[in-house]
């Protein structure tokens, strides 16, 4: 049996919804600007832009229903909400075929990318990589995966409030590059693996939060996700 220098860290994982086996969670995939609107609102035109990825941490994860408030982040005056259909990977996938990767899904629920808006804009103006926008503490907010029966949706309204008010609301046929699609192009860079989380995208209407806000997330057929955002 391997030693180490130090305890190892444990293993991030995500809850399975109706299960006491809990999802490990290898690595985190996003991707940006996969719906035509929010591609408008960041600035770009969605006929031109090709899927672009990045990356969180593992245990970036965070449960709401498991671990209650999550504390508001700290180096942000411009915390964002993007609410996101997630897909948990069920076996290997490396340059492959679109159907084979709908069929390797083995999972979904609701997500939220938390996204340091402003660190991100000062990053992107200066030619920086905006990791620390992305990538921080409890910057992939899920609800419990709830495996996948049948062949993955290919519609079904997604919509995010904060405080009762509607930010964002769109439908999962709107994604510019349908799952299948996506993980396939994914799948030409990094060799994916059972584990792996995948965030869609995000419509339109991303905005700002502060401590002390409720959000509820939702999409047709899935659990829906509440956040508080504990006041500092």
């Amino acid at each position: 049996m391997s030693e180490y220098v130090l305890p190892p860290p444990p293993q991030a994982s995500v809850s399975v919804l109706g299960r006491p086996e809990r999802y490990a969670v290898r690595r985190i995939y996003c991707v940006g600007q996969n719906y035509a609107e929010h591609s408008r609102e960041m600035g770009s035109d969605p006929q031109k832009v090709p899927p672009f990825f990045f990356a969180k941490p593992a245990d970036a994860v965070f449960e709401p229903a498991l671990q209650g408030a999550m504390p508001f982040p700290g180096m942000t005056d411009n915390l964002h909400h993007e609410v996101e259909w997630v897909v948990a990977l069920g076996q290997p996938l490396y340059q492959a075929t679109p159907a084979a990767c709908a069929a390797a899904v083995w999972g979904h629920t609701v997500g939220l990318d938390l996204t340091r808006r402003d660190l991100q804009a000062a990053a992107k103006a200066g030619g920086k990589p905006w990791d620390m926008s992305k990538g921080f503490d409890h910057s992939a907010v899920l609800a419990p995966l709830q495996p996948l029966e049948g062949p993955l949706p290919t519609a079904g309204a997604i919509a995010l409030s904060v405080n009762g008010e509607a930010r964002q609301q769109g439908d999962l046929s709107d994604l510019i590059w349908p799952v299948p699609e996506l993980l396939a192009r994914l799948s030409q860079y990094v060799a994916l693996q059972p584990g792996d989380l995948v965030f869609t995208g995000t419509p339109a209407g991303v905005g700002p939060l502060r401590p002390g806000d409720v959000v509820l997330a939702s999409i047709d057929g899935l659990p829906p996700l509440r956040l508080e955002l504990a006041r500092v």
